[in-house]
């Protein structure tokens, strides 16, 4: 007789974490009929991001199709864990508890406690990265760019439909972290929208068909503008791939990752570098160093 495979009923949760004007499908139905707590609205222009050119490339049948602009300081690395790796990470995470968190996720952090408002950390209490990713931070060290990439925080989050999981528009802080976000997705594919909220505006160029190598390897010629507050940049995140952000992506566009785009079960791990200020000739490198030796153990529990 075949073997009858029962799927995993969706987990129930009977609260959240939201604050503010976070919300999720949970307090949302506790708040029906509250326009304070309706969705906000889409951006206008959506553009996508080609990860062979480094380009965002107008979506098709918008008014930007054909157009398209350089967009430098992201890395997508793809197939970075294998199915059975990607299987056994989740089932040590699950080992360890989540707590709520807002807009309908669950995170472990394995860091420091930081008051980013306050600049002040805690040491007390943080002892390392997780055992199980020590292959992780190994295997990205083989990769160019990443060679010398030391995370001192690694945080994951767990994002369900049936919670209406998101994340808002936000930049990382840069006081504490550093340079490079890097970011693990497990479980499925979801989107990083990218949007910047400075005013000015952007230059497009013709893309023409099928391919945008012409224009990383000729001549620019830049022939419309659009308002960078009016545009949304989509990185497609596909299951078990790698992302970087450096440069312009890191530090002058907000990444979000929108409830439409969580259509099953997601764990995000990201990990975060020390910024200069902690790192060799800043003025609190003592204080790096020690956080990195305790990183770097990989003896941690979510703290």
């Amino acid at each position: 007789m075949a073997a009858v495979t029962v799927a995993e009923a969706p987990e129930v949760l009977q609260e959240c974490g939201c604050k503010g004007i976070r919300t999720c499908l949970i307090c949302e139905r506790q708040r029906s009929g509250d326009p304070s707590w309706q969705v906000p609205p889409q951006k206008r222009d959506r553009f996508m991001y080609c990860a062979h050119t480094g380009w965002a490339v107008g979506a098709e049948e918008s008014d930007f199709e054909g157009w398209a602009f350089p967009f430098p300081g992201v890395t997508l690395i793809e197939d970075f864990v294998t199915r059975e790796e990607e299987a056994e990470l989740v089932r040590l995470m699950d080992r360890d508890p989540w707590k709520l968190s807002q807009s309908g996720r669950r995170k472990q952090d394995y860091g420091p406690k930081v008051n980013f408002r306050k600049r002040k950390l805690r040491v007390a209490g943080f002892r390392g990265l997780p055992s199980f990713s020590w292959e992780v931070v190994r295997r990205m060290a083989l990769y160019p760019g990443l060679e010398d990439f030391r995370p001192v925080e690694q945080c994951n989050l767990d994002y369900r439909p049936e919670w209406g999981s998101a994340i808002d528009p936000h930049l990382d802080d840069s006081w504490l972290w550093g340079e490079r976000l890097v970011s693990l997705s497990l479980l499925s594919s979801t989107v990083l929208s990218m949007g910047h909220e400075a005013p000015g505006s952007l230059l497009l160029c013709p893309a023409p068909p099928g391919s945008l190598e012409p224009l990383v390897e000729g001549v620019l010629a830049f022939s419309r503008s659009i308002l960078c507050q009016d545009v949304e940049v989509a990185i497609p995140l596909p299951r078990r791939s790698l992302l970087v952000l450096s440069g312009a992506a890191r530090h002058q566009w907000q990444h979000a990752i929108h409830r439409r785009h969580i259509t099953a079960r997601r764990v995000g791990a990201t990990f975060r570098e020390l910024s200069a200020e902690f790192c060799s000739g800043g003025k609190q490198q003592a204080l790096g160093q020690q956080l990195l030796q305790l990183a770097l153990s990989f003896q941690g529990r979510p703290v």
